[in-house]
């Protein structure tokens, strides 16, 4: 196992792709051991790669972000400093392509953290771990959906619903779904978050330029 973060499918970063979509495990508050692509975490945001990769045109690359350590770890935030990484590295070989992020529980929360990059056009944060004390910072245009399991037991909708509303006070176009049925894991009825992330998605890079 890797002890630095890693991308996949970085063949698809070339600089005349439209768009990319930046896809964020999940994780632990605390833990400083090395994640593998075989992971729990990791794997399951596979099929959201995937469904996503799927309903997008070609010229829009998806790839996975796997972080070097398992937990955020505090002040060391250290999934955020990989997702720094990841998108300095896609600006490199994209030319500065514009970005969507995809992130699930901790991944949830780098998201949230990186709305102030200005690549970043848009999110999906699917059961995010939402802390308030972090400084999130969201801009007009910027396309966000919120979706959480009212019954999760690992984080909170109700903390979910909260940075919606603060998000559309920011001006961005936000869109919050508190759904009945389902767990933190998204497993119950894990077809309705791969399409819904997908349609999503899709409508965010649906107005992309083509790049010359």
């Amino acid at each position: 196992m890797s002890e630095t973060p890693e991308l996949d499918r970085t063949d698809q970063l070339t600089p005349d792709v439209r768009g990319v979509v930046l896809v964020l495990h999940g994780g632990a508050e605390k833990g400083t051991n090395p994640v593998s692509w075989r992971g729990l975490a990791v794997l399951r945001l596979l099929p959201f790669a995937w469904v996503i990769d799927a309903a997008t045109p070609d010229d829009i690359a998806v790839v996975r972000l796997k972080y070097a350590r398992r937990g955020w770890n505090g002040r060391a935030a250290h999934p955020l400093h990989d997702a720094h990484w990841a998108l300095d590295e896609i600006a490199a070989r994209t030319a500065g392509a514009p970005v969507v992020l995809v992130g699930h529980s901790m991944g949830g929360r780098v998201g949230l953290n990186l709305l102030g990059r200005p690549e970043v056009i848009g999110l999906v944060g699917l059961a995010p771990w939402v802390v308030p004390s972090d400084r999130v910072s969201a801009r007009p245009g910027q396309g966000i959906l919120l979706r959480h399991a009212r019954k999760d037991r690992i984080t909170s909708a109700a903390a979910t619903a909260r940075i919606a509303t603060l998000l559309e006070r920011q001006g961005a176009d936000v869109e919050l779904e508190i759904v009945d049925r389902d767990n933190h894991a998204m497993l119950a009825r894990p077809w309705e978050w791969h399409q819904r992330t997908a349609r999503f998605v899709a409508q965010l890079v649906d107005s992309l330029p083509t790049r010359s």
